[in-house]
């Protein structure tokens, strides 16, 4: 198939997938029926059906659309020559979710996605995916912060990793739902139950 066809196609996908995400962010994704997102994207019936089967599949699509440039910036930080410190990363972290959670951002859906995962197998394919691999990069790190003597030898990497995921759902949900938390409170707290060695440069 010809590169701009390709490329036609794909910005067409692009297309749908920012209107559901718009209908979404506005109606919740059980109050959105897909004559909403037929609508917002001015395309047919017929010409969506041909990129997406359902709405779990739209809302699947979206999930690894959104998570994957905060993979990819969890990513870069860790992988730095220097590894920063575990409050630095969720400081940096948290202000990636802060600026993907606007009134129609697509960290909105996240929590409305774990929901439905629980109750739709389509839909928590891609979100257990997303999950793992965030997890994944949290062993990484925990990894590079004990050879790099942060953490003392030992250190359950399985354990922290776990840990300190669980971290960015508590800070959606706040900042979502109460707007009272910043990406420097997440950071002090974290600073305060992890502090390193004393001797590690902060």
């Amino acid at each position: 198939m010809p590169r701009v066809s390709e490329e036609h196609l794909e910005r067409r996908r692009q297309q749908i997938l920012d209107a559901a995400q718009l209908c979404f962010a506005r109606k919740g994704f059980h109050e959105t029926s897909m004559q909403d997102v037929f609508t917002e994207s001015q395309m047919s019936a017929g010409a969506v059906y041909r990129y997406f089967t359902s709405k779990n599949e739209i809302i699947g699509a979206l999930v690894n659309r959104t998570m994957g440039p905060l993979r990819e910036r969890l990513a870069e930080i860790i992988r730095s020559e220097d590894p920063p410190p575990p409050a630095e990363v969720i400081r940096l972290l948290t202000t990636e979710i802060v600026k993907r959670s606007g009134p129609e951002g697509p960290l909105r859906l996240a929590p409305q996605a774990w929901a439905l995962a629980l109750v739709s197998t389509e839909a928590a394919v891609p979100v257990r995916t997303a999950i793992a691999s965030m997890r994944e990069l949290w062993f990484e790190y925990a990894d590079r912060l004990r050879e790099t003597g942060w953490l003392p030898p030992g250190t359950d990497s399985d354990a922290i990793a776990k840990t300190i995921i669980g971290l960015l759902p508590g800070f959606i949900l706040q900042h979502l739902l109460l707007g009272d938390v910043a990406p420097d409170d997440f950071a002090r707290g974290v600073e305060v139950m992890l502090p390193g060695p004393p001797h590690h440069p902060r």
